[in-house]
């Protein structure tokens, strides 16, 4: 088993990272771009990447999400 402290595997999205999009998901549905915005520039590169693979796997991007959720909130 890794150690506590071992940094995630390839393809790992951290609960950090999660928090961060989450935030940025609430901030940018509300209006709130420069919320947004500081929330997204805090995602680590690693999980970035992760978060880009999944949405590619789904057929979108991070743009889409964005707007997507803005839609459904409106």
């Amino acid at each position: 088993m890794p150690e506590p402290t071992s940094p995630p595997g390839p393809g790992v999205i951290t609960l950090m990272a999660a928090g961060h999009l989450r935030d940025a998901l609430n901030a940018h549905a509300r209006g709130d771009l420069p919320t947004a915005v500081s929330a997204l520039m805090s995602i680590d590169p690693e999980s970035w990447q992760a978060i880009e693979h999944r949405l590619a796997l789904l057929g979108g991007t991070a743009a889409d999400l964005l707007r997507d959720v803005r839609e459904i909130r409106s």
